[in-house]
């Protein structure tokens, strides 16, 4: 037995095991083993300074080789979620550590996210970031982009009655304002967020269409009046607001 095997069967947590069964054998059994650790790691099953169970547990509870279970947890490493070190075993690392924008470990905070602090957060940060793009749209739109959004927002009144194709329409409008800064980073990551927020049905409950729309239209009338404070506004109070609307009445996170 290696080392690190046997200082993690001295600190592997007593009681936990993944919640699932021995499973047949998949070509993607890696990313379902990495998915279930994140998830494990994020609820707290396993806390911060805890070790994951030993290669021969995890091998045995997942159904898997060991070649396996080591590249899923050198996929937990580059996420930031535990540090392998030699005689402690695998740890798990502080919070601030993950990599928060990574899919999964996204995916795993917003679904454990009991108080809606996650999806708050990410309103916010959200907000900040698609008012900057909506800022940069006016500046520069050309008559072309404008054309576009002007398409995208017609098509979000002519599906207001359809609240589904409604909010795929919401999306393309979205997406469609992203197209129009030369800000990169915070289009790719308004994305991740949105994407990520969209998969919640905590986050897709029902809103209150004709003010989503209202909201929309003063976006596209600030951007095509070449107003970026009006836009950079317009954008940050359609988001706030529309997630105030759909928010469920879950007790609010306590800061400090």
């Amino acid at each position: 037995m290696s080392p690190e095997s046997s200082a993690s069967d001295e600190a592997v947590q007593p009681g936990w095991s993944p919640s699932m069964a021995t499973r047949a054998r998949s070509p993607r059994l890696g990313v379902t083993v990495v998915a279930e650790l994140v998830d494990a790691i994020v609820r707290g099953d396993i806390p911060t300074g805890g070790t994951l169970p030993p290669e021969a547990v995890l091998c045995e509870q997942f159904g898997v080789s060991r070649t396996v279970i080591r590249e899923s947890v050198k996929r937990l490493e580059e996420k930031g979620l535990v540090t392998v070190a030699q005689g402690r075993g695998t740890q798990v690392t502080p919070s601030g550590s993950w990599n928060m924008l990574d899919a999964t470990v996204l995916s795993a905070l917003v679904a454990n996210d009991a108080t809606l602090g996650v999806l708050d957060d990410l309103t916010e940060v959200r907000a900040a970031l698609e008012a900057i793009i909506a800022k940069d749209a006016a500046e520069s739109r050309t008559e072309q982009q404008l054309e576009r959004l002007r398409n995208a927002l017609q098509l979000m009144r002519d599906t207001i009655g359809d609240e589904p194709a409604f909010g795929e329409a919401d999306v393309v409008f979205h997406a469609v304002v992203g197209e129009m800064t030369d800000n990169l980073l915070a289009d790719n990551i308004v994305k991740t967020l949105f994407y990520q927020a969209r998969l919640s049905a905590r986050f897709s409950r029902h809103s209150e269409l004709e003010l989503t729309l209202d909201e929309h239209e003063a976006v596209f009338a600030a951007i095509e009046a070449a107003d970026p404070d009006a836009a950079e506004a317009a954008m940050r109070a359609h988001i706030v607001d529309a997630w105030e609307r759909r928010r469920p009445p879950n007790p609010r996170r306590k800061d400090g």
